[in-house]
This record gives C-alpha cells, structure tokens and sequence, in this order.
C-alpha cells in the first residue's frame, strides 16, 4: 500500500470544504427551480413512485420514511420523517405538498405522533411539483448506492421557493425565505413574461439543438431576461403571505429583500378589543406572528404579570379550537385596553420579525438572490422543461408516425403485402422481404406483421390516415415550438394562468404601508364623503354617505343602527375620508384619528368600541368629535360646555397629540364639554339652550385666545335645570339656524333674526317649548337649503330630509313634525351632508 505524504493542514482544508459543500448542496439550501431541499425531494419523489398520489388512500409515515431510507437518503429516519410532517402542517407551510392524517404537531409546539401512527399522501398541488416528469424534463442522478436513480431537480410547475420559502443552516450560510401568495407570485411571473423585450423574442430558437438529436439541459435557452424592475414586482407581489395569517408592517422593508435578498420584514399579531362582562374589556388574539410558539406566547405573557412588568390583567385563557384561534386576555376594570395591547407588542412575540435572507441554490451553486432573479430563474427553469418536453414529445411522434407511414403503405399495397406474407416461409423472412419489397424498416416491417386483420376495413383505414394526418400537425406545432422562444414563452405563460386558476387562493398575512414609503396611506384610501356615527356607548362607525336615501318631511325614516337596549345614537358627522377627526372626551382630554382608520360598517351594524381604536380609559365617554379637513385654515378651536361656558385655543396647540391624548380643557366637576368647533376672527357664535333661550355674540371681540388647560368663560347664563344643546359658528349674512326638538318637531329661522349681544347674558327666545315638542335636542346652522338633513332617534331611527322641505318659522314658534317617532323614542342627533 502506498503512502502519500501530504501537509495536514491542506487536507483539513479540503476535508472542511467537502463537508461544508456536502452540509450546502445535499441538505439544507432549496433548489431555486423546485425550492425543495434533496430531503424533501426524496419524500415526494418516493412517494410518487409508491402510487400515494392525492386520489389514492392514505398510507403509513413509515412505509414513505422506510423507502426514503431504502432508495435515496442515507441518514436517520428523523431528519426524514421531521421534513415530511413539516410539509403537512398548515402552520409552517402556505402550500401544504403532503396531506397528513393523524396528529402532525400543533402550534402550541407539540410533537407529532410516532411515524408508525400517522398516515400521509401527496396534496393535488404537491404533484405539479412532479408533472412530466416522466417525459425527460429533468436529468436523473444514481442514487448513493448506484442502485437506483433519482431526480436531480422537478420539472415544478409551481415556484414552490416563493410559495413555501424555506429555513436552512449550512456551513458558513443561512437561508431565510418567506412564504407568498401563489396567485400574487403567478401574477408576477406572468407580468416578467408580458415585459420581456418582442424583437428579440422574434427570431430566437428556443434551441439551437436539432429534433432528433441528444437532450441536453446545457443546450436549452437559457438568456430569459425581462425589463421588469422591483417597483413592477411590487405591485403584484405585495409581500410575504405567512401561514399564520398576522399583519406586516412598512412596504419599505418589503422593497429592501425585493431588491437586494436581505431585509427585516416586521409581523403583528391580529388582536382585537372586545367588550366582555361586568364592563370589562377583553382583548382577544386570533393570528399570531409565523413561528411563533402560541403556548409560549401564553407563557410568556403570563410570566409578565406575574413579574409586575405588565398591569391591567386579570386572565389568561386559551379558547382556541378546531374553528380557528383565539387567545382571551382579560382586562381589569380600570384597565387602559390599547395601551396594554401596545405593551403586549412591545414585550412579547404578538410582534415579531422575520429576517430575510433568500439564498438558494443555482445550478449546485449557492447564490443571494433578489426577487426579480428568482423569478427570472424559474421562468428559465420552465423554458428547460418545456423545451425538454416537447423533443421527447416530438420524438414519440415521430415514432409512432414512422409507424403509420409503414401502415398506409401496406394498406395501398395491400393485396400485395399478403402475398409476400403468404410465400414467406418464417415471420423473419416475411419481414426482410417486406422491407425489400416495399423499402420499409424493419419498425415498420414489424408493425405491418402485428397489424390484426380488423384494421383492412374501410373504416379502419379511414382511421389510420386521420391519426397521421393528426401526427403530423402535432409534428409541425412541436418544431414550430422548439424554434421560437416567444412560442415557448407563451405556452408557459398559459400553464402559469391554469395553476392560478387551479390553485389560487386569498392573501392571510394583512400588508399596512406604515412608514416612510413610496405610496402614502392616505394615497391609498379614496376620498370620498362619509357620515361617522358615536353612540352613547361609545360605538363608533364610519358608512358611505349615501346610505340614506331622501324621504319626505314627516316619515319615520329606517333603521339606522341596532344598538344595545340601553345606547342611543350620540352625534352623526358627514366628512371626508381624508379629515382628521379629535375626539374629546368627558375628562377634558383630546385623541386624534383619520376618518379611515374608523373601521367601515354597515347602516345597521352596531359599530366599534371606542377603545378599540382610542387609549382611553375605561370611565372616560366621547362627548364630542369634531372632523378637520386637511385643507382648513382656521385659526381657533371655539369649546362649548353645557353650563355654557367658552373659550377658544390656538389650532397650533393640537398639530400633535400623543396616542395617550393630551389636555383640551380644564372642566367643572358637574359640567361636559358638549361642543368644539373651528373660527376664525371674523364668525361669531350661537349657543342654544334646551328651554328654547338663545344667544349670538362677537366671539373675536368678547373672547381672548386661552391654553389648552384653561378653564374658559361664561358664554351665557341659563336658568334652573337649563343646559346648553346646541354651538354653530355663523358670519353676518344668508342662512338659517335649524332647531329640532325631542319629539321630532323643527323649524328653519332666518339667521337675521337673532341679535347680535353681549356675551353672558340671557339671550332671547328661539323656540316656543311645549309638552307636544318637547325640550330642544339639536341646533345646526343651514348655509343654503340645497343640503340634506340626517335626523337619528335614540332608538337608531334615521331620517334624510331635503333642508328646502322643513318649513321657514319665527323664533317664538314650536315647528312641524319633520319624524314620527315611535312611542318613547326621542330624537338624538342631527347632521348635515
């Protein structure tokens, strides 16, 4: 034996790069083209070739685990049966390739049971990984005892490294690859194929290979490029679609691993506030971040209350079933509900990042890949297979139209063909004098001698030269095929619209497009007019503005809202998508929202807890909202209490209002802030009182500009059990004020009418209040009577009026009726649209 003198530390070197290629290439990077490690593609090749397709019954984990081991993968049994539960669990995958039957782990973190329990086949889906590829699409490699041969990649249909991504650690890399939408991916994949440039695609062969000759994968096309950039990618790839569903925030972060491979894509938690019982809050998660542990979430927070590092919880339970998830958090009474669910995201996995790394392997090569190239990698992928498949197919063709050319020869010589057959004296001899005779190969020779005496009929051979005439044409589109790339570019573009069809399905994981970013969140939302509604109980909601139709003076309108027994509707706003609404509450503190980020219901939907979008605590009401539109220029917020008292605050004092609110005024301990309304120097204003005193001052003149803590001052004294209902800003001029009353009367009174005073005192009268009319519950000033009046009752009646049809009357009288009311309803709100 001879001994070769070597220094050490070379071959540990190459020793090391062995290993560290063996660990990159043979276990734990995808393949770009099938996005499969070779563990994964084993298991569904083997289970391919056991028949376990997903029409065919279910069949033992170990038979699979035992044949991987057999044939193809020379490791344990676990590595094999831990990637073949993976690809059956709904949580780590989007695309589920196995269909599992029996107890494959849970996101609680719990094991799966032993192989010999559980039960598998392949999903329909899993099996585009594996079309064709019985026709010579893909090269086959001995397996590691020479026995056998394997796939060295699937002909994949579907670009299975974006559909189900992939998690790997080699040797000196990683792999991290988020899960996507496959009609989102197909989209994309078809948009690469529509952007590639046509003069080129015109007169380039799809391979310079002849029909006949020697496949050879090195040989087929493979220049695809499109003119696609990162921005296009974008607009049909929106981001990463987990499994887990969840939300993802920031398109910026979504752009970076587009453009580059690498990127942190940050994921929330879907929870929700609800409002459970003896006025707790509940606040109830149904999505978790992808990867994320549930049963250690609990934990988790668990640990955090008991450690005194989160307030406000009372309970823990996890109400999860086979419906879906949901984990319940019970608040405490005094509990501040948003601002724990913001702690819950700060201190725990309900907010989580996925750090993107898309490294795969490149034919055996492992490579950072961008968005764009993994797409442009398995568009090229699918031009190999395609074209690999057309040869074979043209091949067969071929054959079997050698074949048919033999059998029209012997059928238009056909009396001539037995005799020779006759006179031969072995079936040997027959074909050599056949082939002599007639110039046949010996294919042919031979299918003439099996040809069954059935096919002489007429019929029969009708048959025959139709089937030629079809290979023939199949013959002509299969060369056509193989020397255009558009040709092939084409048919893969339609097979990429059928596994869309086939296949796809909505988007789990929500995109927000928070932060700085090329599109803005307003951008996004239409501007359009709404009507945003409060009620007592502090539900809120925002529905189209022309959800009420127009109806005549006197109806008793429709259902506007189906409240608890005890709510009624507190105040109705017609406003802009685009506005900015503050939110004042009865603790003198101001919060801040857009118009669309007040979720959409329907007219009769009771709408959203307040708390679900406010950090208000739990004895803190809305009393008053006001809707700014992005346009305004006014220069004061005017502040209305329902002792009457006024004052007026800079607009520049809330341009930022923290998401814990901020002061607005400072109140009386028996006194509501009732309204809040945009002036400028030149309005004056209205205050209107239950018991039908009114008053109109020079708010310019009579009231100096306060701080946002200050108190105010008396805008007019009311009588004993008086309170202020009503605030508008008016300028000299047209226009009427509106009174409406409890039990649905109202009038127009021209704002001429009412004098100009001093601020503080009595007023005059502005309504006669009877028993019949009841005391006055809503004042709003009408610019022009072209506008539409929103009349809603405590019961959740609504009412649209054309403000021309309410009746024109003095200050002294009572009105008409303008709603029916059924018997112990009252009118709660009116609005303008």
């Amino acid at each position: 034996m001879e001994i070769i003198k070597a220094p050490i530390s070379e071959e540990m070197k190459k020793a090391y790069l062995d290993y560290a290629m063996s660990v990159i290439v043979s276990r734990a990077l995808p393949d770009v083209h099938d996005g499969l490690k070779p563990v994964q593609r084993r298991i569904i090749y083997a289970m391919e070739e056991q028949g376990m397709s997903h029409s065919s019954k279910y069949s033992k984990c170990a038979a699979v685990v035992g044949e991987v081991l057999k044939k193809y993968h020379p490791h344990g049994d676990l590595s094999v049966y831990d990637a073949l539960v993976r690809m059956g669990q709904t949580f780590s995958v989007r695309y589920q390739l196995v269909d599992p039957q029996g107890n494959f782990g849970s996101v609680d973190g719990d094991p799966p049971a032993a192989m010999r329990y559980t039960e598998c086949k392949l999903t329909k889906i899993s099996q585009e990984l594996l079309a064709d590829i019985d026709k010579n699409t893909v090269d086959f490699i001995p397996n590691y005892s020479g026995e056998e041969t394997e796939p060295k990649k699937l002909p994949s249909i579907i670009p299975n490294v974006l559909l189900n991504g992939g998690l790997g650690i080699a040797v000196g890399m990683a792999t991290s690859i988020p899960t996507h939408n496959l009609s989102e991916v197909m989209d994309a994949l078809v948009f690469m194929i529509d952007k590639t440039d046509s003069s080129v695609l015109e007169n380039t062969p799809m391979s310079l290979i002849t029909p006949i000759s020697p496949i050879s994968t090195s040989q087929a096309y493979n220049n695809f490029q499109s003119t696609a950039t990162t921005d296009d990618l974008i607009k049909c790839i929106k981001g990463p679609d987990f499994p887990t569903g969840g939300v993802i925030y920031d398109q910026n972060e979504i752009l970076q691993y587009f453009a580059t491979g690498k990127g942190r894509v940050m994921q929330r938690a879907i929870a929700v506030i609800e409002e459970g019982k003896a006025g707790k809050f509940v606040i109830a998660i149904t999505e978790i971040p992808y990867m994320v542990n549930k049963a250690t979430l609990i934990e988790n927070i668990a640990n955090l209350v008991r450690d005194k590092r989160l307030d406000g919880i009372s309970d823990i339970r996890d109400e999860s079933d086979r419906t879906g998830m949901r984990v319940a958090i019970e608040l405490k009474k005094d509990a501040r509900p948003q601002q724990i669910l913001n702690n819950l995201f700060k201190h725990t996995e309900m907010q989580k990042a996925f750090n993107v790394n898309m490294v795969a392997l490149v034919n055996d090569e492992p490579r950072l890949l961008t968005m764009k190239m993994i797409l442009e990698e398995f568009v090229r992928h699918r031009q190999k297979v395609v074209f690999r498949r057309t040869v074979y197919l043209l091949a067969k063709a071929r054959e079997r139209e050698h074949i048919l050319q033999g059998l029209k020869i012997a059928l238009d010589h056909i009396d001539e063909v037995i005799k020779t057959i006759r006179e031969s004296e072995t079936p040997e001899t027959a074909k050599t004098s056949l082939m002599k005779k007639f110039g046949l190969s010996e294919i042919q020779s031979v299918a003439i001698l099996d040809m069954q005496l059935r096919r002489l009929a007429h019929l029969e051979r009708q048959k025959i030269e139709a089937e030629l005439n079809e290979i023939l044409s199949k013959i002509a589109d299969y060369n056509k095929l193989i020397s255009s790339t558009k040709l092939g570019l084409e048919v893969i573009k339609k097979e990429f619209l059928e596994i869309k069809e086939k296949y796809g399905d909505p988007r789990k994981t929500k995109i927000i497009r928070s932060g700085v970013t090329e599109f803005s969140e307003e951008e996004l939302v239409k501007e359009e007019q709404v009507i945003v509604t409060i009620s007592e109980e502090g539900y809120i909601k925002r529905i189209p503005g022309d959800s009420f139709k127009k109806q005549i003076r006197g109806g008793k309108g429709v259902k506007g809202a189906e409240l608890k027994k005890e709510d009624s509707i507190y105040d109705v706003r017609g406003c802009s998508t685009h506005d900015t609404v503050l939110f004042f509450t009865n603790k003198g503190k101001v919060y801040q929202k857009r118009v669309w980020e007040i979720p959409e219901a329907s007219r009769q939907a009771k709408g959203t807890p307040a708390v679900n979008l406010l950090n208000i605590a739990s004895d803190e009401d809305i009393t008053e909202f006001l809707s700014i539109p992005k346009d305004s220029k006014a220069k004061y917020l005017f502040f209305t209490t329902e002792k009457g008292v006024v004052k007026k605050t800079s607009h520049e004092e809330f341009s930022n209002i923290r998401t814990s609110g901020i002061a607005a005024i400072s109140l009386d301990a028996d006194d509501t802030l009732g309204w809040v309304k945009l002036v400028d120097d030149k309005d004056k204003i209205i205050l209107i009182s239950a018991k039908g005193k009114s008053i109109k001052f020079d708010q310019f003149k009579q009231i100096r500009p306060m701080g946002r803590t200050a108190a105010g001052v008396r805008g007019i004294r009311l009588g004993t059990d008086d309170k202020v209902v009503g605030c508008e800003v008016v300028s000299d001029g047209n226009g009427h004020i509106l009174v409406v009353t409890e039990n649905g009367f109202g009038k127009k009174t021209p704002l001429a009418d009412y004098p100009t005073q001093g601020r503080g005192g009595k007023g005059v009268k502005t309504a006669k209040i009877t028993a019949k009319n009841g005391p006055i519950t809503s004042v709003k000033l009408i610019p022009n009577n072209e506008m539409d009046i929103l009349i809603t009752s405590k019961g959740g009646q609504v009412i649209r009026l054309s403000a021309d049809k309410i009746a024109t009357q003095s200050r002294s009288t009572q009105g008409v009726i303008l709603m029916r009311l059924d018997k112990g309803d009252k009118v709660s709100a009116v609005t303008l649209l």
